[in-house]
């Protein structure tokens, strides 16, 4: 057997190609109906107002209960008794019989004249045979091998009965035909039996066999599906018991427990879809929260994919409108807005609605509202896959998870590069020589400047190259030295979607030099568009080609707009959360700022630029230690670690932006600690000396005493010995200034600088 490949699973491969553990493909990642009563294969808990009073704590449940992912929290669902399941009195409601003759479809069984309701007969229009009874009852033993316990469950075709299989000793489901008239019941019964035959997902429930037993009332043997007894509550009676259960904080349904259901749900439908099977009729009825995992039940409603002549069989409220259904038909999209609406019903029981109960997820709510938004959108902008979704709803599911623990919990994203340039405005550089040579006002820079429009439009990640784009191969091979000969080489490829975003890339790269290059820029996303036409609209690689060319030309409001679009359509990725965070301290201050920079930071520690971002907003505050502890929680693995460092000890010993605050002396004695301990190359440390010598000599003249002796300060720390500390540091740094000019000019401050003498 082939062992899964996923991380934290110990499941196998089966022969269907899936993990019998956690439901996932090798190599998968997160990929006008009739109305008809309520048609499920679960046991219901016995009493219809009957609800757990076990008290579970919020860490039972989060503790991952009911899926092949340890990881993936699911609510702790307290099971009824079994034997006390068996419903008392099976029937169905008089306005509910109807004659299944095609064409025919006329009420019967109903009273009349005073006369009770017959539950047998015939219909008085098209004299069709009809029967409501049920056809099994208390110790019956089918097939010779099925032992009865009674009916416990109705659905749409038929009733449902406990039983047990006499040679193996465990529970089993039988399943038969309500009316053996109905022909459109024959015929999706026939469908139903034949399709779960052959699948084989631990997200789909089994079918062990086919049995017949002879009708009680006289008719022909009866044929009964036999299926696994799935011990569990279907999703409706766990929202019901979440609604009964309001007044405490564990009876509601966490978000993440939604978004967990819909991670099992879609792993099953991207299933059938492999199998080239849809669905058509998820509710929260046809969904059972299992002892051991989640299994999609009733599959009368199943047809093969471009099937258009199959009786449809469904939920209206979770169904597509009629308009799509005539335009399209029914499709994997349709499939997938079942999915949406039905994960909408489940989040109206949690603790995400109205508003979240815990503001600390805020965000995450959002994104998963997003997710919805777009599960139940229109066709075109609809998830077009199951693992589409999928993609977004595990981003959805580590973002609320680490906002509500504050635990990381890293992922590699499918649709963005990593970050690689760090948009740190200079703060986890040693001082550049041209702020000494520009003699600025204040001897060192203030620190918390934001990152240049531009260099954000350059800076974040770049788009995945769309793998159906006809010039994807010569994109992922072309290499060049410069924006400019990149250009010339892509003058030899077709235009495409694809090339045309990359010359924008290049474009805005040549802005700097070019003043023409952001209005290029702005055309090449042009001709993508009129490649794509009418579905560029709903591409989210066309608004965030929109959102780079407005920060390069300083429309920082207007890229804003644009990420926006692009969260709504990935609202799982964290790059559109890295733009508007990048925005939002522009136009709206660093509190805006770091309700998207904290969602990025807690989920990844990896995502430097954001607990930059996050430091600067605490030195806009003149909270220095704030930003320091913040920037020494990136962990030594990270590319951006000596940045974080250096950064350190420059907030130690700056200046802050808010009132030229200066460092105490616990600052600046912690600002030579870190520099001592600090490895870098000598052209850096010297830099950086400078900056603390500096920073010592104005703190000195401003009043404070008792500075550390030591390497960085000397040993004589009065005005006169920190001066020539500070000329010596200027000399260093002039003899590798790189050019005459700056040398001659650091050569002038150090002499400017150096303590005045009497000769």
């Amino acid at each position: 057997m082939t062992a899964c490949a996923r991380p934290n699973c110990s499941g196998t491969i089966s022969r269907a190609g899936f993990c019998a553990k956690c439901g996932w493909a090798p190599g998968s990642e997160p990929k006008r109906p009739t109305p008809k009563a309520d048609a499920t294969l679960v046991i219901p808990a016995p009493g219809a107002s009957r609800i757990a009073d076990t008290v579970v704590t919020r860490e039972q449940q989060t503790a991952g209960h009911g899926t092949g992912d340890d990881y993936v929290p699911l609510p702790v669902v307290v099971l009824p008794d079994i034997a006390g399941r068996v419903l008392a009195d099976p029937h169905v409601a008089e306005d509910e019989r109807y004659c299944g003759k095609r064409g025919c479809g006329a009420p019967v069984g109903r009273s009349t004249g005073g006369r009770p309701a017959r539950t047998e007969g015939f219909c008085s229009q098209c004299g069709t045979p009809f029967s409501f009874s049920p056809k099994l009852f208390p110790d019956d033993v089918v097939d010779g091998r099925y032992q009865v316990h009674g009916c416990i469950a109705r659905g749409g075709l038929g009733y449902v009965y406990l039983g047990t299989d006499l040679r193996l000793k465990q529970y089993v489901a039988l399943k038969g035909l309500l009316n053996t008239g109905d022909e459109a019941a024959v015929r999706i019964a026939e469908t139903e039996s034949q399709v779960l035959t052959s699948l084989d997902h631990p997200n789909i429930v089994r079918i062990h066999d086919v049995a017949t037993h002879p009708d009680p009332h006289g008719g022909p043997d009866a044929r009964y599906i036999v299926m696994e007894f799935v011990d569990g509550l279907p999703l409706a009676e766990v929202m019901r018991r979440g609604r009964a259960m309001l007044d405490g904080p564990e009876g509601r349904l966490l978000v993440e427990h939604v978004v967990a259901y819909g991670r099992e749900i879609l792993t099953a439908l991207g299933y059938l879809h492999e199998q080239g099977l849809l669905y058509c009729d998820l509710s929260p009825q046809n969904v059972i929260h299992g002892e051991k995992r989640v299994k999609l039940i009733d599959f009368g409603a199943i047809r093969k994919i471009g099937d258009q002549t199959s009786p449809i069989v469904g939920n209206p409220r979770f169904q597509i409108g009629a308009t799509e259904l005539d335009e399209h038909g029914l499709t994997v999209r349709s499939d997938i807005h079942t999915v949406g609406a039905t994960l909408r019903d489940l989040f109206r029981c949690s603790d995400g609605w109205p508003h979240p109960a815990d503001k600390r997820i805020a965000l995450g709510v959002e994104s998963f509202t997003q997710v919805l938004d777009r599960a139940t959108g229109p066709y075109e902008h609809r998830f077009a896959t199951t693992g589409e979704m999928l993609v977004q709803l595990d981003g959805v599911l580590h973002e609320i998870l680490s906002l509500r623990d504050r635990q990381s919990r890293p992922s590699i994203s499918t649709l963005f590069t990593e970050a690689a340039v760090l948009l740190d405005a200079g703060l986890g550089q040693p001082r550049p020589v041209g702020e000494w040579v520009r003699r600025t006002r204040r001897p060192v820079g203030p620190l918390g400047a934001l990152p240049a429009p531009l260099d954000i439009a350059l800076g974040l990640p770049v788009p995945h190259e769309d793998p159906h784009d006809p010039a994807v191969t010569f994109l992922r091979t072309v290499r060049a030295p410069d924006p400019a000969r990149l250009l010339k080489k892509l003058e030899r490829a077709d235009s495409t979607v694809e090339v045309e975003l990359r010359r924008c890339r290049a474009w805005l790269e040549l802005s700097e030099a070019d003043s023409n290059g952001t209005e290029q820029a702005g055309r090449r996303v042009d001709a993508a568009e009129k490649l794509l036409g009418a579905r560029a609209k709903h591409d989210w690689r066309i608004a965030w080609h929109r959102g780079l060319v407005a920060l390069a030309t300083g429309a920082v409001e207007s890229a804003q707009t644009w990420f926006e679009r692009v969260h709504r359509d990935i609202p799982g990725e964290e790059t559109p959360k890295l733009a508007l965070g990048l925005c939002a301290e522009h136009c709206g201050g660093p509190k805006k700022a770091a309700r998207y920079y904290d969602a990025l930071w807690v989920r990844d520690h990896l995502q430097v630029n954001a607990v930059f971002g996050l430091a600067r907003g605490h030195l806009q505050l003149d909270e220095r230690t704030a930003a320091v502890e913040l920037l020494d929680q990136v962990p030594e693995y990270s590319r951006h670690d000596e940045a974080a460092r250096i950064a350190g000890i420059r907030v130690r010993a700056g200046i802050l932006p808010v009132g030229d605050a200066l460092p105490d002396l616990e600052d600046l004695a912690e600002a030579i600690d870190r520099l001592s301990a600090l490895e870098v190359d000598r052209d850096t440390a010297d830099r950086l000396t400078a900056e603390v010598r500096e920073s010592a000599l104005r703190c000195f003249l401003a009043g404070m005493r008792g500075m550390p002796p030591g390497p960085v300060l000397g040993q004589r720390l009065d005005e006169h010995g920190l001066r020539l500390l500070v000329e010596q540091s200027y000399r260093r740094i002039a003899r590798r200034a790189g050019s005459a000019e700056y040398h001659d000019a650091l050569v002038d401050r150090a002499n400017e600088t150096r303590p005045t003498t009497w000769v």
